[in-house]
């Protein structure tokens, strides 16, 4: 998708919403909206869809966000359909989530380990990050089932990988590097 055309409709939406002093409420609509629309692999693939008519697209989302959303959020999605932008819903809805959290000084460290991360765990991943990002950050967990062990930190384009898959991976190109050669 056109992403700079996302980026001009969740920079507007981000602008109203500072104006109407509402961030908040519309940041928390358009979360219940993204994780709705990656969640159906139909809806986003009805929004993308240019045959399907945009009334029925209309009757679609107010069905779905209607009463669930804020009026300005609901007239938003109206604004949307009627300029037949429906298929950029989802790209700004993440646009609008990486803006408020920009706009906000929320940095976002996501952390991927091979099982569920205890209190104590994270409390330790979390003065290791909150020291690098020096303002708030949100954590975002992810559990790879086929990481061996270890895990992998990335945050603000840096990652930090102390997964036992990536130092195997070094030594083997450690190895085929410096092949070992008898000399006697």
């Amino acid at each position: 998708m056109d992403t700079k055309v996302a980026g001009r409709y969740a920079k507007s939406l981000l602008g109203l919403a500072i104006e109407q002093k509402t961030e908040q409420k519309i940041y928390a609509d358009m979360e219940l909206m993204v994780s709705t629309i990656s969640s159906s692999r139909e809806l986003a693939l009805l929004l993308r869809n240019p045959i399907i008519n945009s009334d029925k697209k209309q009757n679609i989302l107010s069905s779905i966000f209607k009463g669930k959303v804020s009026d300005v959020t609901y007239a938003f999605i109206n604004i949307i359909v009627a300029k037949r932008r429906e298929g950029y819903l989802e790209d700004i809805t993440r646009q609008f989530i990486n803006l408020y959290k920009a706009h906000m000084g929320i940095a976002t460290a996501v952390v991927t380990t091979p099982f569920k991360l205890d209190d104590s765990l994270r409390a330790e991943i979390m003065k290791i990050v909150s020291a690098e990002a020096k303002g708030k950050v949100e954590l975002v967990e992810v559990i790879d089932k086929d990481l061996i062990g270890g895990f992998v930190l990335k945050m603000n384009n840096k990652q930090v990988d102390t997964s036992i898959e990536t130092k195997l991976r070094e030594i083997r190109r450690e190895l085929k590097i410096n092949l070992y050669e008898k000399n006697y």
